[in-house]
């Protein structure tokens, strides 16, 4: 055995995301168990001598047809501290998609702050490292975690897809929100890099009420141009939808939806999307 090497698990439904992680390491992923108990309580043990060893946990939060974010948000704990408990040196948890980071902040009176709450339960289990994908808000997550915490993303590969994929034509990037303006301003950096030109940036205005969204304005100039509508998670499409529209009835040739975060009718699921429409929405 060698004990230079990273010890990868992936457990529950990212076992196939992981295979391929694992793929690009040159590392096997090592074995574990799960057991599901008749009263729905779970088990998750290593079955890898870890004892030493550098670990990463790849587990997805996202809900789908056969677990709910909370129950892979607790099978990711129980393992991590299962992990610590058979003598792992650092134990790193993977998470593309970090459940209740959206709630990062309280928006009405005696709001809870998932995001912190979560953060307390990853150290309380003894969690060393924490890794995820787009989160949806990166300053919350960075001072939510006391362990250290690190956040990728997935921006440069869209740039280079586009600016490989759409050579001719003028751009203009949006983000769907006011809050987004950050992370599309960025996007728009990485896209002018490439094309060696200006490319502009609009942003609508949102109002969600009681889960209820409504596109109230729109600032920035798209007419005759192709738009890349930015943002971390499509939930229900809502908000990307109507973006969507206003922006083609500004005049916008094409509009181009990218998310690191997904839904479909069965669940939210992490992927690296972009969907064109030329028609109506």
């Amino acid at each position: 055995m060698n004990h230079e090497l990273p010890v990868v698990f992936a457990i529950g439904a990212t076992r196939a995301f992981g295979e391929r992680v694992a793929a690009a390491l040159a590392v096997e992923l090592s074995a574990h168990e799960e057991r599901l108990f008749e009263d729905g309580e779970q088990k998750t043990r290593p079955l890898a001598n870890v004892r030493g060893r550098d670990v990463y946990v790849i587990h997805s939060l996202y809900a789908d047809a056969g677990e709910s974010a909370n129950d892979k948000l607790v099978k990711l704990l129980l393992y991590v501290g299962a992990l610590k408990d058979a003598s792992a040196a650092r134990v790193t948890a993977v998470a593309p998609y970090l459940a209740y980071a959206r709630k990062d902040r309280k928006s009405k009176p005696r709001d809870p702050v998932a995001t912190r709450y979560v953060a307390q339960m990853f150290e309380w289990v003894g969690t060393d490292y924490v890794v995820t994908l787009d989160v949806h808000n990166l300053a919350a997550f960075q001072n939510a975690f006391r362990c250290r915490a690190e956040n990728l993303e997935a921006a440069p590969l869209f740039a280079r897809h586009f600016a490989s994929e759409l050579h001719q034509g003028l751009f203009a990037i949006v983000s769907p929100d006011a809050g987004g303006i950050k992370r599309a301003d960025a996007f728009r950096a990485r896209m002018e890099a490439p094309l060696r030109a200006p490319v502009p940036m609009g942003f609508a205005e949102k109002h969600r009420s009681a889960g209820v969204v409504s596109i109230e304005a729109f600032v920035g100039d798209v007419a005759g141009r192709i738009v890349i509508v930015v943002d971390d998670l499509i939930s229900s499409g809502t908000t990307m939808l109507r973006t969507a529209q206003m922006c083609r009835a500004r005049g916008a040739t094409q509009v181009y939806a990218v998310a690191a975060h997904a839904s479909s009718p069965r669940g939210p699921t992490t992927c690296w999307r972009a969907t064109r429409s030329t028609g109506s929405w």
